[in-house]
This record gives structure tokens, C-alpha cells and sequence, in this order.
């Protein structure tokens, strides 16, 4: 069995659309939505209604972790806008491209960017969603558990430590844990570019050291300190930044 995963897809349905080449399935970690390339502040859904230079300005603002002025700026862009319904028209457009571009079969769960609410009215019958359940590929159990934990930035699917806990709890012993944020280890989270750490799960740390899985697959930090690592009998790895890289990571058993 070969299966090719992918996370923090970020609108690249051009790549997305081949990750399936020579694979059985293709594992989705999330994150499709795309509201603002950090590397390219011209691409994404807040450039797209406001322009490249107030990109500028509120990636300089988040990168120098500056959050409260960043959301007072943003709060004075939004207010000739109604937010709600402009963002979902935009996050739907990406929805439509995206889950078109989904190989088959693939497993999917949602990234911390993501509208979970959203996604039933776009997933083919191709497309497996899963949240805190399990599900059987090629004689291996898969675990998945999306979303992210709350922080400053206030992502649309943060969600509470007791709320993310109790996901992993409910997914119990599996061979391959897929998440969409980290374990929480310090070499995990730390995101060498963006220079900040970004929240990992301390519940997922304990279930690894507990329930012991084959692997832990995850994604969300993109430029990780490092990319995989051992925790006891299991191989932690980052899957890379597909938006970046087009390039899925291949488990193979």
C-alpha cells in the first residue's frame, strides 16, 4: 500500500489534483482555505478585498507578533464590509476548486483555517471526512483529529484543550494518528521563518507516549526546527507545506 499525505494545502488545487498520482489514497491534514500567503501577500481572499499594501501591513504587524494593533487594523478595513457573508463567498469559491481536485478515495480532516460546516456541501463521494473518528486503509487503523488549539490570531476552527482532548480520547489506539497541528515538543512547533512557536497539543503528546502508534502525521508549522522526530515507538512527521512544495509525503507499508 502506498498512501500520499498532504497538509496545509492553502489553495493550491493545481498540485492537489496530481497527489493521488501512484498512490492507493491520498490523507488530507487541512487547511485549504487560503486567506493570506506570507511569502506572496498579492494571493489570498484578504489581498483579493483589500489590496496587496494592507497584506503588507498586516503580515508585518502578526510577524512582529504585534496581534492587538493587527486586529485593530484589520477591525478598520472590515468595517465598510459585511465580514461574514464576503468570507464565505470567498472561502466557498476555494471550497468548489479544491474538493473538485480531491483524488479518489481521500481521507480528510479539518486544519485549524478551515470551516468545517462548509465542507459536507463540497465533498464528493470520493471524499471521506473525519474529526475525532477512525477510519480502516489498506489493514492499517487511522486516527484523525482536526482543527486547532485557541490562540492569538483567532483562526476560524480553534477550538478548546478539553474539546481537543476528548478527540483524541475518542480515537483511542490506532497504527497512524493524523492531526492537523503537532505534538507539543518544542523542536515540533517552533517555525524557523515565522520565528514564533505555534500552539501543539499537549493531550496528543501523551496519547503518542500512551497508545504508542506507528506514526503521528501532522502538519500546520511550515517551516518547521525539525521535521520528524522519534517519541518512544513512534515516528512523528511533518508532511511538509504542500501549498509551498506540491509534493505529498508517501507512507508505505
Amino acid at each position: 500500500m502506498r498512501v500520499h499525505v498532504v497538509s496545509d494545502v492553502h489553495g493550491n488545487s493545481t498540485d492537489l489534483a496530481r497527489a493521488g498520482d501512484g498512490a492507493d489514497a491520498v490523507v488530507c491534514l487541512g487547511d485549504l482555505v487560503l486567506f493570506l500567503d506570507y511569502a506572496d501577500h498579492s494571493r489570498g481572499i484578504f489581498p483579493d478585498l483589500f489590496g496587496v499594501e494592507n497584506a503588507h501591513r498586516i503580515v508585518e504587524l502578526r510577524t512582529a507578533r504585534r496581534f492587538e494593533e493587527a486586529r485593530a487594523f484589520g477591525a478598520g478595513l472590515w468595517a465598510g464590509l459585511d465580514r461574514g457573508p464576503a468570507i464565505e463567498k470567498a472561502v466557498r469559491k476555494q471550497y468548489a476548486e479544491l474538493f473538485a481536485a480531491f483524488p479518489t478515495p481521500t481521507y480528510a480532516t479539518y486544519g485549524n483555517v478551515d470551516i468545517p460546516h462548509l465542507w459536507s456541501e463540497y465533498a464528493a463521494s470520493g471524499t471521506t471526512v473525519l474529526d475525532g473518528e477512525r477510519a480502516e486503509i489498506g489493514g492499517l487503523v487511522f486516527g484523525f483529529v482536526g482543527g486547532g488549539l485557541r490562540t492569538a490570531m483567532r483562526t476560524p476552527y480553534e477550538i478548546s484543550d478539553e474539546e481537543y482532548a476528548a478527540k483524541i480520547e475518542a480515537v483511542g489506539e490506532v497504527d497512524v494518528l493524523c492531526t492537523h497541528i503537532p505534538p507539543d515538543v518544542p523542536e515540533l512547533v517552533y517555525d524557523t521563518v515565522a520565528r514564533r512557536f505555534e500552539r501543539g497539543s499537549r493531550a496528543l503528546l501523551a496519547a503518542i507516549r500512551r497508545t504508542r502508534p506507528r506514526y503521528s502525521l501532522f502538519g500546520h508549522v511550515h517551516q518547521p526546527l525539525a521535521r520528524r522526530m522519534r517519541i518512544g515507538a513512534t515516528e512523528c512527521v511533518n508532511v511538509g507545506h504542500f501549498a509551498g512544495s506540491g509534493r505529498p509525503w508517501a507512507l508505505e507499508w
